[in-house]
């Protein structure tokens, strides 16, 4: 951010998996693995897809919704060691940003009223390596799962426009999925839906839908036209 202000601070949330990078096949790939690695049939790909946004133990608990709570603590356990080691391995690759994201980021971050953060089921472990990663240090409010209730509660969005002063009207939640979306209504700020994520943008009910990272600092200039 650079140069004075010149109208009220404005608070831009992301979530990051399936809106910032394309984690999925990653995601798919390790819960695969820890699910292999208990003796247990895998989910199907859309069913893993679904519950990206979630919380692990949440989203452990609606995946293996039949097994015994240490089979699932166990799942959660076997997720973080198979997402941990491609991290190392890959690096910043195994989530590649979104065509546009740089650029949009970019953008909005010399806009001197725009403030950026970030909302995620990640852990803060994982967020920092993906910021790290990626160099995404535009970022001044951070919130991740290790510090909340799931998503949709409004905890993470309530948190942030605390930490900045910044209130519900002055506040934007842009995601892709349902969580997201739920999330940002219960906080009362105003949503951007994506379609390029890992839920229908049919269902996500937002108060605006972007298809394209390129046309969202046209959208904020009129969602705050002041």
């Amino acid at each position: 951010m650079s140069g004075a202000t010149t109208g009220p601070l404005r608070l831009i949330l992301f979530d990051v998996d399936g809106t910032l990078v394309d984690s999925q096949g990653t995601i798919v790939a390790c819960m695969t693995e820890a699910f292999v690695a208990e003796g247990l049939e895998p989910p199907q790909r859309a069913a893993i897809l679904s519950i990206v946004g979630l919380s692990l133990p949440q989203a452990l608990a609606q995946l293996a919704a039949a097994q015994t709570v240490p089979v699932q603590e166990a799942l959660v356990a076997g997720y973080k060691r198979a997402y941990q080691a491609a991290r190392l391995r890959e690096g910043a690759a195994h989530s590649p940003l979104y065509p546009g994201a740089r650029a949009a980021l970019d953008t909005l971050h010399a806009v001197p009223e725009y403030l950026l953060g970030v909302a995620t089921g990640k852990s803060q472990r994982g967020l920092d390596a993906l910021i790290e990663g990626h160099d995404l240090t535009m970022f001044v409010t951070r919130q991740v799962a290790d510090h909340h209730p799931s998503k949709p509660h409004p905890s993470m969005i309530l948190t942030a426009m605390s930490e900045t002063g910044i209130p519900p009207a002055d506040t934007v939640m842009i995601g892709d999925t349902t969580f997201d979306m739920e999330m940002g209504r219960a906080a009362g700020v105003t949503t951007i839906g994506v379609d390029w994520g890992y839920h229908a943008a049919a269902h996500l009910r937002a108060d605006h839908m972007l298809s394209d990272f390129g046309a969202l600092p046209d959208l904020l200039r009129r969602i705050w036209p002041d």
